[in-house]
């Protein structure tokens, strides 16, 4: 499903960061804004995330960009979802990346209630994740061909206007129904609230 605004049709627009932290509320917020997002129905809305994953192939897209095959000509000028691990395997090209934060503990927390399990490995999972997401960022602060946005979903649950305010300003345009975006944000959907 795409919706209507254009973006650079040289330019892959990708929404990421680790897992529970922020990547469907901002596909969501892009695609109330008219701004092109791209996803299918192949993974369903459920109790985690009500309002639904904004992804493809169900998020299962990890293995084609390790080997290389996954499509970018076919998504370019339109956002796709890819968690944080998948940017390791941007091939080159010309990016602009949206990379969602979220405090670590309500990652975790949000992690073992979708799983329904108790971490008994809780430590040794938040390093993984901590060690993980400074590579990732690293990695794409040093490509010269990704432009990135950092957005922390902490932040724009209690300050929607300003946050947002910020991601049309980073695609370059004047095109995004602002409104739109910010009634998406559900502070009733704020679950595992550590801040």
């Amino acid at each position: 499903m795409v919706s209507a605004m254009r973006l650079d049709s040289d330019t892959n627009y990708i929404v990421s960061g680790l897992e529970r932290s922020g990547t469907s509320m901002m596909m969501q917020i892009l695609h109330a804004g008219s701004i092109p997002t791209s996803f299918d129905s192949s993974r369903k809305s459920d109790k985690n995330n009500p309002k639904g994953y904004y992804e493809l192939e169900g998020g299962k897209i990890i293995n084609k960009l390790m080997e290389g095959s996954f499509p970018f000509e076919k998504y370019k000028g339109t956002f796709i979802k890819v968690t944080a691990y998948g940017l390791k395997y941007l091939p080159k090209g010309r990016y602009k990346v949206i990379y969602s934060e979220r405090n670590i503990e309500e990652i975790l927390d949000s992690m073992e209630k979708m799983a329904d399990i108790k971490d008994e490995e809780r430590d040794e999972t938040k390093k993984a994740f901590v060690k993980l997401n400074k590579t990732i960022k690293e990695t794409i602060l040093k490509r010269e061909d990704v432009d990135v946005l950092f957005v922390n979903y902490n932040e724009i649950l209690s300050d929607p206007k300003t946050q947002i305010n910020n991601v049309p300003e980073f695609l370059e345009t004047s095109e995004a129904n602002l409104d739109s975006m910010i009634q998406v944000i559900d502070k009733k959907l704020y679950r595992q609230r550590r801040t």
